[in-house]
């Protein structure tokens, strides 16, 4: 088990490395084949009306100049160990990790994500919850009375769970409840620590909204899985040994059905981590996804690789918890 955890570990590090490299490469080099100079890249540092003076210093400060895999390890070196920027008459420091500075608000980017990680945090925890117990539990409920008006119409719900983008149902949830029967009237975000009971309240809506399409998915697949391991031959031997029925639909059935349903919310919940972008601009919270439209839009450049690289860290960190969670499962996979 041990060396197991060891290679998936290399592996995760060594996937966020070349992570890491695509994006530099995405930003820097990409640019540069397209006929964009190093000039211009430095000018929205400075901002407009920029004189050659300014442009210059802020090329030799940045190492703009350098070949692009001497600029890839100053990169690399300033989100491990920080970095030191001068900018001014004093030198700025940038304590690790270090993605920079904004361009347009020069301000560092890291303690800003830090900031907004909590709302993001907070809306994939909570539809997180919501969704895994809802979806399995109508998934199983659907898969035991297969055929009957209880699963003809979850499984109608659950389509069109599936079918309805997030931004419909996000706006459709906010006039019913917050306009027209006025139930979430003020839907900011508020810390856990300073009053749970609000930060919950607050985020129910969301939370729903959210849960609303992953819950449909996963009681979809779970009825899948379930009506598959139901008529498998152990289950059949389960039930002739005089075991319980709870006892085998629980232990027997709905373990193996849940199996695959590991990796998908690993990589579901990674994603929501990465910035459930659509969520906080439905319901104007600044978390991660609202910072990473705020880089898009204004074409600021550090807070996009900023989000990117968090982003993926999420999706790395979660598939390799998956692995690890099957590693405990299967000793197969151990193997493999």
């Amino acid at each position: 088990m041990a060396a197991y955890i060891i290679r998936r570990v290399f592996a995760a590090v060594l996937l966020l490395l070349v992570v890491s490299a695509v994006t530099f490469a995405i930003f820097f080099l990409v640019p540069r084949l397209g006929g964009q100079t190093t000039d211009s890249l430095a000018a929205q540092y400075v901002g407009k009306g920029a004189d050659p003076a300014a442009i210059a210093a802020i090329k030799a400060n940045l190492g703009l100049e350098d070949p692009l895999y001497l600029q890839y390890w100053h990169f690399i070196k300033a989100i491990v160990v920080g970095a030191e920027y001068n900018f001014g008459p004093n030198p700025s420091v940038c304590n690790a990790p270090c993605f920079g500075y904004s361009f347009k608000t020069h301000v560092e980017v890291w303690p800003e994500i830090v900031q907004r990680i909590p709302v993001t945090f907070s809306l994939a925890i909570g539809a997180a919850v919501i969704w895994v117990i809802s979806g399995v539990a109508i998934g199983v409920l659907s898969a035991l009375k297969r055929g009957s008006i209880f699963d003809r119409l979850t499984m109608g719900v659950a389509l069109a769970g599936v079918s309805l983008p997030m931004f419909f149902t996000g706006l459709v949830s906010l006039a019913l409840f917050s306009f027209h029967w006025t139930i979430w009237e003020n839907l900011e975000f508020v810390p856990f620590s300073e009053n749970p009971g609000q930060w919950a309240w607050n985020l129910i809506l969301p939370w729903c909204t959210l849960a609303f399409l992953y819950s449909a998915l996963y009681a979809r697949l779970t009825r899948a899985g379930m009506l598959e391991t139901m008529g498998e031959d152990y289950i059949r031997t389960a039930r002739a040994k005089g075991l319980k029925e709870r006892k085998v639909v629980v232990k027997h059935g709905l373990r193996a059905a849940l199996t695959p349903l590991v990796t998908i919310f690993g990589m579901d919940f990674a994603l929501l981590l990465g910035g459930a972008v659509i969520t906080e601009r439905v319901f104007s919270f600044q978390g991660m996804g609202a910072y990473a439209i705020q880089g898009v839009t204004k074409s600021d450049l550090p807070i996009v690789m900023g989000v990117t690289l968090v982003a993926a860290f999420f999706i790395v960190f979660c598939n390799l918890l998956v692995d690890l969670v099957y590693a405990a499962i299967d000793p197969r996979v151990r193997l493999s």
